[in-house]
């Protein structure tokens, strides 16, 4: 009878542990995290600086062997603070201070197992995942794996709130059956009530503007409201994606701002793989991630898809970071053949670029045997070769080749031990289509062999970096969005990519390294860049070209420069002052500042290599626009050189300004843009 009272009185005081809602504060005190079990189900919410970032929110998750998302109570809960160091030569920041607080929160189900979920909030991030121990189990002792079939997941915005996300596609459509690959538009300052496109819902990352809706509706009666707009913006994402788990994405809207997280669907994949991920015992989740500010600063500096993942292995190899050529992007497949490949050589050796990319059909067009004389040459002119391949593989219909290497790891091992010894440098591998458990390991099994062969990798028709610069050495960017490819394909996208490149630092690129492939000096998208012949219409300036080299963030850029861009002006050639910026400009960055901007407006980003400051912006307003912006990184009296447009006649022009006061004032050409760099 004592046993039974005992046992009671344990049960109530784990019930009535969570009575009042546990709080997690990040260090500065601004983020507030709430949790709490309502009804047996855990939820969280998250307000900063007063404001209602999230309201209550669901989480939990349902295992092949139980249910872990109803039917709990409370156990524990354990507190600590983290503050430590690392360095990362990949993305915005080559050193980063994590200052964070964590919550552990145990919950019991039904069957009288447990798991953790385990919370961190800095000042302006939350990350949380689910840790799940080994598990009793009265058939056979214990249960050491789990298949989760489902998450609970979600995230319930305040009504007001408008979106900049993009839609998931349908699977198995676009060029040869290879979508979903995150290269959908995205919709701007949208309603949560619209709906995805394909009915799909939205690929990470998504950006929400709280208090958005109340910002775009007219003022009533003609008169602005005299209090002060309480408004947020909130990125959610998701890192720690390993071969241990799938990625996922949000679902359409349902109720009163409700987005659930999604697994892949079936029919990725050409269906192979499952849509549930499985781990073993014990392990956990990949992390959430929610970015909160009252502006875009906190959303464009954002380190936490780094700050929680580790190393998967370590290397013994030193990579080199840097500028390539490219001729595919505007010369296309018939490009693809020794002699215009060592036009794109000369190419680099003239801008004193480190590398040149070899994209499809040069097992056709060149073949291995020649190969090796053009990465011989290629290293007699100081520049370094990358090879394309293609991802496939049985989940597309693919002809580019080479195909079925990568996907097959005694192929994929023969043609690395193959490029180590000719001394290709890395590899792009494209037409990946989806994000099952499958997938991801296959995305993980390429990264490891390629270090084990000293190569460097690129992703592309692929979906976003999860933590992939910290956890993968040889890891340098991904896709994952509508990059340049597409301007070259449509007008449509040219006619857009303003927009775009105000957008793209906000969303994609703040999550982790954008191959984008882009900055193109030609007018006119044709070999030649012959206005007289077939080809697209470059709306921007030149100097918004060369601001993407700031604005966008990748640690080896394959810019869309030609060999005519070299030639006289008149002559497919471009300005030598746009020459000049481009033969100096690096890729890695030490410290990422953001200046000033609004989502598919504008944006202006500062970025700084070693001493030396980079500060990029574009106008996407539809007309002039002149910005008053303060720049904390210079002072008084130190001299820079402007890359600005003539509004005139919107050709670029270079001069020397001296900082004489705060703000500093500059004035973009619609679509167009300027760059600032420091003496």
């Amino acid at each position: 009878m004592k046993h039974k009272f005992l046992l009671l009185a344990a049960a109530l005081l784990s019930m009535n542990a969570v009575a009042e809602p546990v709080t997690l504060s990040g260090p500065d005190g601004k983020l507030k995290l709430n949790f709490d079990l309502k009804d047996g189900k855990p939820v969280y919410s998250v307000t900063y600086d007063g404001i209602q970032m999230l309201d209550e929110s669901p989480l939990g998750f349902v295992a092949d062997f139980a249910d872990f998302s109803k039917n709990l109570t409370f156990v524990s809960k354990a507190e600590k603070s983290l503050y430590y160091n690392y360095s990362m030569d990949r993305s915005k920041f080559s050193h980063v201070q994590v200052n964070a607080n964590e919550l552990k929160v145990t919950l019991r189900n039904s069957r009288n197992m447990t798991y953790d979920i385990e919370f961190r909030a800095g000042n302006n991030d939350v990350a949380f995942r689910y840790v799940v121990p080994n598990q009793p189990d009265r058939a056979h002792g214990k249960k050491f794996s789990v298949r989760v079939m489902s998450e609970a997941t979600g995230f319930d915005f305040p009504s007001n709130t408008t979106t900049f996300i993009c839609p998931q596609s349908d699977a198995m459509i676009g060029w040869k059956g290879t979508k979903p690959s995150y290269e959908e538009e995205y919709v701007f300052d949208a309603p949560m009530t619209q709906k995805s496109k394909y009915g799909h819902g939205y690929t990470f990352p998504c950006l929400f503007h709280v208090g958005g809706a109340e910002a775009a509706a007219p003022a009533k009666n003609g008169k602005k409201n005299a209090a002060p707009r309480k408004e947020g913006w909130v990125l959610v994402s998701e890192t720690g994606v390993s071969s241990a788990y799938c990625g996922s994405r949000l679902s359409d809207m349902k109720g009163d701002g409700l987005y659930s997280l999604c697994f892949p669907m079936a029919e990725e994949n050409n269906g192979n793989g499952t849509i549930e991920p499985a781990f073993a015992l014990p392990g956990a989740t990949p992390w959430r991630t929610i970015t909160v500010g009252t502006s875009l600063k906190p959303i464009v500096e954002t380190t936490v898809p780094w700050d929680y993942v580790e190393q998967q292995y370590e290397t013994t190899n030193k990579y080199k970071y840097g500028r390539g050529t490219w001729s595919w992007i505007i010369w296309q497949d018939n490009s693809i053949n020794y002699d215009d490949q060592v036009k794109f050589i000369s190419l680099a050796k003239s801008m004193g670029y480190e590398y040149v990319l070899v994209d499809n059909w040069w097992d056709n067009n060149i073949g291995r045997e020649r190969m090796e004389d053009l990465v011989r040459y290629a290293k007699s002119q100081n520049v370094d070769v990358f090879l394309w391949y293609s991802s496939s593989g049985w989940w597309n219909d693919i002809e580019q080749g080479p195909i079925n290497i990568m996907s097959n790891p005694i192929s994929r091992k023969e043609y690395m031990r193959w490029m180590h010894r000719i001394g290709v440098k890395g590899i792009k591998v494209d037409f990946f289509g989806g994000d099952k458990q499958e997938t991801m390991r296959l995305y993980e099994s390429i990264l490891s062999d390629a270090d084990d062969n000293g190569l460097m990798v690129i992703f592309h028709g692929c979906t976003i970096p999860r933590g992939w610069e910290r956890m993968y050495p040889n890891y340098v960017g991904s896709e994952a969005v509508l990059a340049s490819e597409n301007i070259y394909f449509d007008q449509h996208f040219c006619d857009v990519e303003a927009q775009n490149t105000a957008l793209h630092p906000f969303v994609r690129n703040a999550i982790g390294s954008m191959e984008f492939g882009g900055c193109f000096l030609s007018r006119t998208l044709n070999k030649g860049n012959d206005p007289s012949k077939r080809g697209n219409t470059r709306r921007t300036t030149d100097c918004h070209e060369l601001a993407t080299t700031v604005l966008f963030q990748n640690p080896i850029q394959n810019f869309a420069i030609t060999p005519e861009n070299l030639n006289e002006v008149g002559k497919g050639g471009a300005p030598d002052i746009c020459l000049e910026y481009m033969r100096s400009v690096p890729t890695t960055w030490d410290e990422t500042v953001f200046i000033d901007g609004y989502p598919g407006k504008y944006c202006v980003i500062a970025r700084r290599h070693g001493d030396k400051w980079y500060i990029g912006g574009n106008n996407a307003t539809g007309k002039e626009l002149t910005l008053k912006l303060s720049l904390p990184m210079f002072k008084k009296g130190d001299v820079v050189s402007l890359y600005s447009d003539n509004i005139k006649n919107r050709e670029p022009q270079k001069k020397d300004v001296r900082i004489s006061a705060s703000p500093f004032t500059v004035t973009m050409a619609n679509e167009g843009g300027f760059v600032i760099v420091s003496k």
